[in-house]
């Protein structure tokens, strides 16, 4: 227990890439709902209902030190948390065991050891992310993000919003969500979504909290959502859940990569990508977030 809160130390695995979890959480140059300073994260959030600031600082090597401006919270339930936000439940070394001799992969392991999925501070943001962002580029997103949280977040003390909860988007008009920058049928997706969740008809919380999280349960109920499709379906299930086995055949940066790493002269078609990345099972979003990741003339910006 600290004066700010509660405080964890959560030793770190060898090779854990915490400078992509500070560039996922620097999106926003505006840092209204996360903030990165050195080896410092603060992100605001709801943690069980509650407006709160967590701060991770990974400042002490083999380590984060992690604190949450609420008292006495259920410690258990906080280190589950973290060990998911942070990626540490992910089996990145079965991908490396069961794929490692072939080619492709082998030189993708090569170029980016370690690599996890960080994830959004909770199922329903990353939610609503994956919605924000279909069919628009990373930094439209961020841009219509950005205008959802100051317009419908909950403000912290230190200036900082926390994202919005379901209520509050079924609070909003579609008008009010469309002078966001959504549009008609985003607007729509989401309030679709907020429904969902608040009837407890897409219970996102209650999945993240089990172990391990029912990805078949989740895709179905999401794929229930109209707006919600393939591409989205395994995105949520990538940032909100740390699960591996989605395809991400629909992305274009996927599309893209996979024909710089197969020597291709342009991009496959999304049913070549997506039989390529059969091949790989229960990690084919893992080797997704390895495009994602591979050096390029153009790096990719962290979806």
């Amino acid at each position: 227990m600290t004066e700010a809160g509660t405080a964890l130390r959560l030793t770190l695995p060898a090779d854990y890439r915490h400078a992509d979890v500070q560039r996922f959480y620097a999106r926003d140059r505006e840092q209204v709902s996360e903030r990165t300073t050195g080896q410092r994260i603060e992100k605001a959030l709801h943690w069980q209902g509650h407006p709160t600031l967590l701060q991770l600082d990974f400042s002490e090597p083999g380590s984060v030190l992690a604190q949450l401006s609420i008292a006495e919270p259920d410690t258990t339930a906080l280190l589950h948390y973290l060990r998911n936000l942070l990626g540490l439940n992910q089996d990145i070394d079965g991908l490396r065991i069961a794929h490692g001799a072939h080619p492709e992969i082998a030189r993708l392991l090569r170029q980016t050891p370690g690599l996890r999925m960080p994830q959004s501070a909770s199922p329903f943001e990353a939610a609503c992310w994956a919605v924000i962002g279909q069919m628009i580029s990373v930094d439209a997103a961020i841009s219509v993000r950005r205008r959802v949280i100051r317009a419908l977040g909950t403000p912290l003390a230190n200036g900082m919003h926390c994202h919005p909860q379901p209520d509050a988007l079924l609070g909003a008009t579609p008008d009010d969500l469309r002078s966001c920058g959504l549009s008609a049928s985003k607007a729509a997706t989401l309030i679709r979504l907020a429904k969902a969740v608040e009837s407890n008809q897409l219970p996102l919380d209650t999945w993240a909290a089990t172990t391990p999280s029912p990805a078949a349960a989740i895709a179905e109920g999401l794929a229930s959502i109209k707006g919600i499709g393939p591409w989205t379906q395994s995105y949520i299930l990538l940032r909100g859940y740390g699960v591996l086995d989605g395809s991400m055949h629909g992305d274009v940066v996927v599309r893209k990569r996979l024909g710089a790493l197969l020597n291709l002269p342009e991009a496959p078609d999304q049913a070549f990508t997506q039989q390529w990345l059969a091949q790989f099972g229960s990690w084919k979003a893992l080797v997704a977030a390895h495009l994602w990741a591979m050096p390029a003339d153009t790096q990719a910006k962290d979806y």
